[in-house]
């Protein structure tokens, strides 16, 4: 027996949709099996630079300034000021010396990825005089997320990790509650993940296809941070 026309077109039609189903389920497969590795990497680095933390008591004292968690977009590594521990000089984005030590001692622990960082600065809601049409709180948040970078860098932090650096102002207050509050004063490092890397660079209309398939990364590499046997 032979096939129509019509048959023989529509068996390759659904040939030609199972091949590209296929390909789909191969490449959502390859995406899910590399996302969770990626998490279990990040996962890895936050608990490396927690012991890192731990472990240095010139990063011990600000404990409770540096709060670390996992995002959607990524590890996200916070540093905040307290009311009378600030991180900068007053309406300044000139760093305090502790500040450049903690820059410093996370630049080092953040080669241990490959993933590119994003750094943004904000700020309280309390606004400069004359703000509306000179210095602000957008120059203000903008200028300590560059110094953060440079001091980041000046640690041993890879320059080219660096996607994008940004100011804030306080349209994200970390206490919405208190708008005037010193918590909401701070530093905000995400080591993206690839979904949030592509997001960046499709905004900003330069993504490339990113391959996400047998070239993964292996949590085992990352190293953890070296103990200091000679301090507390």
């Amino acid at each position: 027996l032979t096939r129509s026309a019509g048959q023989v077109k529509n068996g390759d039609i659904d040939a030609k949709s199972k091949t590209i189903n296929l390909k789909e389920t191969n490449a959502e497969r390859a995406r899910k099996e590399y996302e969770e590795r990626e998490k279990l990497v990040l996962g890895k680095l936050k608990e490396n630079i927690e012991e890192l933390i731990e472990s240095n008591p010139a990063l011990r004292q600000f404990k409770s300034q540096l709060l670390i968690d996992i995002t959607s977009e990524g590890l996200r590594i916070q540093i905040v000021d307290e009311q009378n521990r600030p991180m900068f000089d007053t309406s300044s984005a000139e760093l305090k010396a502790y500040t450049r030590t903690i820059l410093h001692e996370i630049g080092k622990a953040l080669n241990a990825v490959p993933n590119k960082l994003s750094l943004s600065g904000h700020t309280d809601a309390a606004q400069f005089s004359g703000g509306a049409k000179g210095f602000s709180n957008w120059e203000l948040s903008a200028n300590r997320a560059n110094a953060s970078r440079r001091e980041l860098i000046a640690g041993g932090m890879d320059e080219h990790k660096v996607l994008r650096v940004v100011g804030l102002a306080s349209t994200v207050l970390f206490d919405k509650n208190d708008p005037l509050s010193s918590i909401n004063r701070r530093i905000s490092i995400i080591v993206l993940n690839k979904r949030a890397e592509e997001s960046l660079l499709q905004e900003d209309g330069k993504a490339d296809a990113v391959e996400v398939g047998g070239q993964g990364i292996d949590p085992t590499t990352i190293a953890p941070p070296p103990r200091d046997n000679s301090r507390g």
